[in-house]
This record gives C-alpha cells, structure tokens and sequence, in this order.
C-alpha cells in the first residue's frame, strides 16, 4: 500500500487506513437517526456515456474489505457499471469522510448472493434472494434502483481518500 499524507502542508499526521477499515467494519447504519446530520448516506458515482459523473446515493454494505450495493440492469447507474465498471464511493462519518474508487464487479455466486440479502435483511431491509438465485428482490428498494431483480455489486478499492473529521485532522490517501 502507497500511502501519501496529504495534509502535511500543515503538519498534520497521516491518517492510518487501519483505523479506517476498522470503523468501517463497525457496520456504518444508514437508517435515519443514526448518524451526521440525522444519518449516514454512501454515495456511488459511475461514469455517464458522455464522461460526466453520476452520483446516486445507495444502500451500501462495508465487509470483507469491501463496498457492496445493488442496482437494476436497467437503472443508469447499472448500464453505466455495464459499460464502464470504474467508479466511487464516498461516506461521511462522525470520524471522517471517505472516497473509496476502484471497479465494481457484478456477484453472481448464489451463496455470496444469499449472504449479502441476509446481510440486508439483518439491517432492516427485506431483501431476499429472487428465483435465479443470483440477484436480489423486496417488496421496495431506492427508487433509482429500478424495479427487482436487482443485481449485487462489489466495489473493492484501487485507491481511498479521508479527510478527518475529528482532531487533531488530517488528510491522506492511500494506493493498494
């Protein structure tokens, strides 16, 4: 790992990607009431046809080193990972905010696919394995997500970005 401190301009300590992936591991909840100004939001951005960005919040999951999140083939967001799989995703925490960029890679093995509904369904949403076996459905999902099935997607990081949010502050960024 290539780490860069980049709030040395001002003689601030690098900040660890440990402590990051440690909090991060703490299951971030993104229900309302439950975190920085009333809750936590994860934010994907791909890559529009014309090179543009396209932000769009989403249900993320941080575990096995890893972002995950689910989308519609159909919905922006899943035909821009079809035809361009680069993109980010960025939280805010009491702790730090975070950019995470690297590919997402579409999952369709049935039992990693099962573990991530139980995962949400644990989270409170009813997410459940569809018919297939390789995709997930509910009876509701963000709006811009699309209509079920909604296929799951790993995001694991190629590089990361954090500002501290607490002091004594900080700012790096890390290549892995």
């Amino acid at each position: 790992m290539d780490t860069t401190n980049l709030a040395d301009l001002y003689s601030l300590p690098e900040m660890e990607w440990s402590a990051i992936r440690t909090r991060l591991d703490q299951n971030i909840d993104q229900a309302p009431g439950s975190g920085g100004l009333d809750r936590h939001t994860c934010w994907l951005t791909t890559i529009n046809a014309d090179g543009s960005p396209h932000p769009t919040a989403v249900g993320a999951l941080w575990f096995d080193d890893a972002f995950w999140f689910v989308t519609g083939a159909r919905s922006r967001k899943g035909r821009n990972l079809a035809r361009d799989p680069r993109c980010t995703m960025s939280i805010s925490t009491h702790e730090f905010d975070l950019v995470v960029a690297g590919e997402a890679v579409q999952i369709t093995d049935s039992a990693i696919v099962a573990d991530l509904a139980a995962r949400w369904a644990a989270s409170g949403w009813p997410a459940r394995v569809d018919e297939t076996g390789q995709a997930i459905t509910a009876e509701y999902s963000a709006p811009s997500a699309g209509p079920p099935p909604w296929h799951t997607y790993r995001l694991t990081p190629r590089s990361a970005q954090a500002v501290s949010a607490v002091l004594p502050g900080g700012a790096t960024r890390w290549r892995f």
